[in-house]
């Protein structure tokens, strides 16, 4: 078992942030000692890891509780709980389009500064009109 912060510290994850996630009722099943202080078993830090990641690629709390909440229920939501989870990776793989794509106007624009700087301005300048310029 292991206190709020023992739980913060192998986490990487705030205290008040694991508060926020049980008082949302995302953390259904946290126990409590004779003080009321949460205590958390490794199957509770293995949720509130995956939980983490799942904040980090923009799934709501909403979302979260959903699936909390559809859990509860039993093996007959999985169904549910997978649709959700679909949804929420093709949001990511359009997301992970959006910033590819980004990244690499970017990485043309700094290629076109190192020409510059290295004293070739008129070729980048072109290369970089010629490759914005095609279809892709």
């Amino acid at each position: 078992m292991f206190t709020i912060k023992e739980a913060s510290e192998k986490l990487n994850c705030p205290a008040p942030t694991i508060r926020f996630y049980d008082k949302e009722g995302l953390l259904p099943n946290i126990r409590r000692d004779d003080k009321g202080n949460r205590m958390f078993e490794q199957k509770d830090l293995d949720w509130i890891r995956l939980m983490t990641c799942f904040r980090a690629t923009g799934m709501s709390v909403a979302d979260l509780k959903k699936i909390v909440d559809l859990a509860l229920q039993g093996e007959a939501t999985i169904g549910q709980r997978r649709a959700i989870l679909e949804a929420h990776q093709a949001e990511i793989k359009r997301k992970q389009q959006v910033l590819s794509e980004a990244f690499e106007a970017v990485s043309q624009k700094l290629e076109v500064y190192k020409q510059i700087q290295d004293g070739n301005p008129e070729d980048s300048f072109l290369k970089y009109i010629s490759e914005s310029e095609a279809p892709k």
